[in-house]
């Protein structure tokens, strides 16, 4: 298992935002944690540490400029999510991203569409693509969800979706919707599922509150799922997990 670093954007700044507000109007957003540290503190920080793959996310527009500075903090070290469609893609790669990160983009009226899939890979090469499968849970199952978070798609995230999905693409990102901001525990139901199910390195996001909760992600998901950790983290404000400690359990195991 490997701890995978976040750089998570709003409004130029680097926060910590409780991931079911996002669509909801700004006397409604939750926000944990802001920082009056630019990103590319954190991306130097993460780059001593030798802690490759994590993602920078742009959570809405203005985010550009911000997000320029990390990457050029570590060219190649930090994968870019946020806004991606096919005609920046190929640009923000040629900033510094490893790989760029989608969803949205890819589905049309809550329909995933394999056309605009297909020209994606076309464009920048499956090895240069994560698919953000963020998803909550609704009557039967997990759903992708889109828009922020606020718009849940027919896509019912399952072996058959993930095996399929996987030949597309070189990784899959996915945040526990329900729990993601809330330091109240991960949604060990839906790591099981990307345990047993996912056929490509997956990261998990979303409630992780101690390092009880990481020591889970290694048992459940059998050292297969990686982490990423946010406002339980003490360098985004959090008291649940001391960074310098989950470094130094992700040398460990790597």
């Amino acid at each position: 298992m490997r701890f995978r670093p976040c750089i998570d954007l709003h409004d130029g700044k680097v926060k910590q935002i409780v991931g079911s507000t996002l669509g909801e109007e700004l006397s409604s957003l939750r926000t944990n944690f802001s920082s009056s540290n630019p990103p590319s503190f954190y991306a130097d920080m993460y780059r001593r540490d030798n802690l490759p793959g994590g993602h920078v996310i742009m959570l809405g527009p203005g985010n550009e400029k911000a997000a320029m500075d990390a990457l050029a903090a570590w060219p190649g070290g930090l994968q870019l999510g946020g806004g991606i469609t096919i005609d920046n893609a190929a640009t923000w790669i040629e900033r510094g991203a490893s790989h760029v990160i989608v969803t949205s983009w890819i589905f049309h009226d809550g329909i995933i569409e394999l056309v605009r899939l297909e020209q994606l890979v076309q464009r920048i090469g499956k090895s240069r693509l994560v698919l953000d499968l963020s998803c909550r849970w609704r009557e039967d199952g997990y759903y992708v969800v889109t828009d922020r978070w606020q718009r849940f798609t027919s896509l019912r995230l399952d072996g058959a979706a993930l095996a399929g999905l996987g030949e597309f693409c070189d990784e899959f990102l996915v945040h526990a919707v329900d729990v993601e901001g809330t330091c109240t525990g991960l949604d060990e139901r839906l790591l099981a599922l990307l345990a047993e199910e996912s056929p490509l390195p997956t990261t998990y996001a979303g409630g992780i509150a101690s390092m009880a909760d990481v020591e889970l992600v290694q048992r459940v998901g059998a050292g297969r799922i990686d982490a990423t950790v946010g406002s339980a983290l003490d360098i985004f404000g959090g008291s649940g997990i001391k960074y310098r400690e989950l470094v130094a359990f992700h040398g460990q195991h790597n």
